[in-house]
């Protein structure tokens, strides 16, 4: 690794090294945003956080591991992979934002965007694919598991373009192809996040884009409305877990871009990972006692994770993180 690359990685990631957490602007708008997925926002199209003057967003460059690079803005992460082949963008951030995610992409490379891949259908993820569809001369294969196009293009979503739908989806465990000098690989997880879930693999350069599956820094977004539960979001880290593996000392190796905030390793998933094992078997404890949903949260389940993942304030709250898990294990 250069000492340039070290230096904008200290300056970008800075924190506990060993504790994922989201910086501060980004931790706010994950509250505000990806908490529009409770059942009344659970749409294609997440709302503007109200406080948010998108004018007001720095898109931020990191580089990762080879010719892959993570953008931070105001909506979820967005991956970038430059190479003689063009561009592969993972994710696209609000609508708003397209033009500065451009603008940063292009600083990287002057090749056309040749490939969009969307881990799932919130719009905070998806908002900008039709900008940067339509931003080059040649035509961009917008790619996700066929669930999401089926969430994005439902009766009960928002009214979407086309221009910004995966319609290159797939329906098998996985998919993988070849571009920039390595392999990709598309790998959908069931019923975690959301039902239309990908992890997508860089297997060349080593590096892992979770999508929502992994949102370190805080509690998990588990959309019920959208097919999430928890059982499968564990299996989504578990998956994520046999893809990495660490350098000396646990640290490094394969490196993991989560859907909101910085960038972590093989580490920090199975810490994270644990937290939710745990907590999920304390609710399945308490409900197999015959504890009803308000006297599961009485007993505060997550209380030792509390000060490192939850919140009381915004639209993802601890609160609903304990809901969320409860009737994802009832509805089994």
């Amino acid at each position: 690794m250069s000492a340039e690359i070290s230096r904008q990685r200290e300056r970008l990631s800075s924190g506990r090294p060993t504790a994922c957490r989201l910086p501060a602007v980004v931790c706010l708008l994950f509250l505000s945003v990806s908490g529009a997925i409770r059942a009344e926002h659970a749409q294609t199209g997440a709302p503007r956080p109200a406080q948010t003057n998108f004018d007001d967003v720095e898109i931020r460059v990191l580089p990762v591991q080879r010719n892959v690079y993570m953008l931070l803005g105001a909506g979820g992460n967005t991956t970038v992979q430059v190479g003689n082949d063009g561009i592969l963008v993972v994710d696209t951030q609000f609508a708003p934002l397209a033009p500065k995610i451009l603008a940063a992409i292009r600083k990287l490379s002057d090749k056309p965007i040749r490939i969009i891949i969307n881990t799932h259908l919130h719009g905070d993820h998806t908002g900008g694919n039709e900008a940067l569809a339509k931003a080059g001369p040649l035509p961009v294969r917008i790619m996700a598991h066929e669930n999401v196009l089926k969430r994005m293009t439902a009766r009960n979503q928002p009214s979407v373009s086309e221009a910004s739908l995966p319609l290159s989806e797939y329906f098998t465990p996985s998919r993988d192809f070849f571009f920039n000098g390595e392999a990709v690989v598309l790998h959908h997880v069931p019923a975690a996040h959301t039902d239309g879930d990908s992890l997508v693999f860089f297997r060349g350069s080593d590096v892992v884009s979770t999508g929502d599956l992994f949102t370190p820094g805080s509690y998990p977004v588990i959309d019920l409305q959208n097919g999430g539960s928890v059982q499968g979001l564990i299996a989504g880290l578990n998956r994520i877990l046999e893809l990495t593996v660490p350098a000396k000392f646990q640290e490094g190796g394969t490196y993991v871009i989560p859907g909101h905030g910085r960038l972590c390793d093989e580490a920090e998933v199975v810490e994270y990972r644990d937290m939710v094992t745990i907590i999920r078997d304390r609710v399945q404890d308490l409900i197999k006692k015959g504890m009803t949903l308000d006297r599961v949260k009485a007993a505060r389940p997550t209380r030792d994770y509390d000060t490192e993942y939850g919140t009381d304030t915004g639209l993802w709250t601890t609160d609903m993180f304990v809901e969320a898990v409860f009737r994802s294990l009832v509805s089994r």
